[in-house]
């Protein structure tokens, strides 16, 4: 699947939503991002379709002011479908035929991990917009970068959370993805590694699951004063689902790994047990924006009607991120990218420089917005105004 945005050098965009159309005769090439995101099952399609909303506003932004060295910017839009196979076809095609400059989007680690063995030999940079397992760039590959929390930060912002709330034993029902295994075995690490007193009941499940009621069944038999919801995309709302059908939830609390309640569509799935939940969020409307920041929101807003989540923003930054370290090296060299990557300081959407340190472990080539924990505490709630229970490591 490929999508490109193209502008008439003087005048207004000219759209083509599949398939690559040939730029004006009297303007020069293109240059090229391309953009992996899940857009189907068993992928997450609404994390990858906020990530490409603000991706495809970055374009229009920077467009709209001449493009980057002289020349417009487009996007080659593919679909990974959630699968690492689908993730390195797609990294080949944006490369090897799109001639993309740098490669965004990935929403799945484990697709992200794929890409970037491939992404070492071929030589373009790679960017998580928001896959967070550490061997995204714990390996320390030149071409690898990410601008998304890690998972030692999201499992210490949820193991702060559990000692303010006195959360002694915690089940965690994770997918047997590089997500889920990732944060699992994280989790048991620090609890280890901090001689903390939490028991901890770990229980996996393949992500093509359709029932989850034996493991669930073992959730309730252990009665944990806390359900950590480890499911991505639809086995994620099948946790809540059967959790209330067994009558964990609304007994239970119940964390949700990510910030997939902040969508808009969390209240249509959820209207009678979506109250109560808490979920991982890497941003707020109370921060502050950039300028960049305050743009997308307010152009997001015209022409989606609803606020922007932290996907569509970082989907945005990242993009942003990449035009700003072409204009740095002053050319589309894939090393000459990455130089600037690594040696530059960018802006993005919050109100905060992005640098990429050579820094150890999964910190290399890694920024991360700070770990937010938000509490839903009545119905229909909008995200914008719950709780804020914990916030890591701004």
């Amino acid at each position: 699947m490929r999508s490109t945005r193209h502008p008439a050098w003087i005048g207004a965009l000219a759209l083509a939503a599949f398939g690559t159309a040939g730029a004006p005769a009297h303007a020069q090439e293109p240059i090229t991002i391309g953009l992996i995101v899940p857009l189907s099952p068993p992928g997450d399609p609404t994390g990858g379709q906020l990530i490409r909303r603000g991706a495809e506003l970055a374009v229009e932004y920077y467009n709209q002011k001449g493009g980057v060295l002289g020349r417009p910017l487009q996007l080659s839009v593919q679909d990974s479908q959630g699968r690492p196979e689908g993730g390195v076809a797609a990294y080949r095609r944006v490369v090897g035929e799109d001639k993309a400059i740098a490669v965004t989007g990935f929403f799945h680690s484990s697709v992200n991990i794929a890409v970037n063995e491939l992404a070492k030999n071929m030589g373009v940079p790679t960017m998580s917009t928001q896959a967070s397992a550490a061997e995204i760039t714990s390996k320390r590959y030149p071409v690898a970068f990410r601008t998304h929390a890690i998972d030692p930060l999201r499992v210490a912002a949820w193991l702060d959370f559990m000692a303010q709330k006195g959360f002694k034993r915690v089940s965690i029902v994770a997918e047997t993805s590089d997500f889920g295994i990732g944060l699992t075995e994280e989790t048991q690490k620090q609890v280890k590694d901090k001689k903390l007193a939490i028991e901890l009941q770990t229980i996996s499940f393949d992500r093509s699951s359709t029932d989850l009621t034996p493991q669930l069944l073992q959730v309730k038999a252990y009665k944990p004063d806390l359900v950590v919801n480890i499911g991505v995309g639809q086995p994620m709302d099948l946790i809540i689902d059967q959790a209330t059908t067994l009558g964990i939830l609304p007994t239970t609390p119940m964390l949700v790994s990510y910030d997939a309640p902040a969508r808009p569509q969390f209240w249509q799935l959820h209207p009678n047990n979506g109250n109560g939940i808490y979920f991982i969020a890497y941003y707020s409307p109370k921060e502050k924006l950039s300028e960049l920041g305050e743009w997308l929101a307010k152009t997001y807003q015209a022409k989606y009607n609803e606020a922007p989540v932290y996907g569509s923003l970082n989907g945005f930054g990242d993009i942003a991120i990449i035009a700003q370290a072409a204009t740095q090296a002053k050319s589309t060299d894939p090393k000459a990218m990455v130089a600037a990557l690594e040696g530059g300081s960018f802006e993005s959407w919050p109100d905060a420089k992005v640098t990429f340190p050579k820094a150890d472990g999964p910190y290399w080539h890694n920024w991360a917005p700070p770990v937010l924990i938000l509490h839903f505490t009545k119905p229909n709630q909008d995200w914008k105004e719950a709780e804020v229970v914990i916030e890591y490591g701004k």
